[in-house]
């Protein structure tokens, strides 16, 4: 009985071979791999230009807020303008005072955008490496396992080719055995 299961395997792997089942499986899987490697990358890309877009995004933020920053001054300025006017300070001195507070005001901004943007860089560029390392770790993972697969697949292959040869040298053996006693009884 084990004689003919092991037969009825092997008939259905030279059936399966034969008919290229076992290779258009073999080429399904890899296909499926390299969609999922495809996408992947697709992915990696998009992730690359999310960034981009929160940091044009925040750029655009703050020019808007500098240009109601400017529109306030340019407000208050007119205001302080006309009050130093009243003073009868010269227009060098009001010129010079114009311009001390307005460095003032523009420093104090751009310390305020280095505190808020360094962080936020840093924290995107952290993001950004552990998803691509999470990518790059299932594609190893994938890899691995389709080369652990062809590795049985290839064992498996020799583990029959060498049972056929077992087979066949036990076969001739059987025959020679048997011509060899007929030569005997003649």
């Amino acid at each position: 009985m084990k004689k003919l299961l092991e037969f009825g395997r092997k008939a259905m792997f030279y059936v399966r071979v034969l008919s290229g089942y076992e290779e258009r499986r073999i080429r399904s899987y890899r296909l499926k791999l390299q969609k999922h490697l495809q996408q992947s990358e697709e992915r990696k890309a998009t992730l690359k230009k999310i960034p981009e877009q929160m940091i044009l995004s925040e750029v655009r933020r703050m020019v808007e807020e500098m240009q109601a920053l400017n529109k306030k001054l340019e407000e208050t300025w007119s205001v302080r303008w006309a009050v130093l006017k009243d003073l009868d300070l010269d227009d060098n001195a009001l010129c010079l005072l114009k311009e001390t507070s307005l460095l003032i005001v523009v420093m104090t901004y751009e310390r305020l955008n280095d505190c808020m943007l360094v962080p936020r860089r840093q924290l995107l560029k952290i993001i950004m490496k552990m998803q691509l390392d999470g990518e790059e770790k299932t594609m190893r993972e994938m890899v691995k396992a389709m080369q652990a697969r062809a590795l049985l697949e290839k064992a498996e292959a020799d583990r029959i080719a060498a049972i056929k040869n077992a087979e066949a040298n036990q076969h001739v053996q059987e025959k020679t055995s048997a011509s060899t006693a007929q030569v005997e009884v003649r």
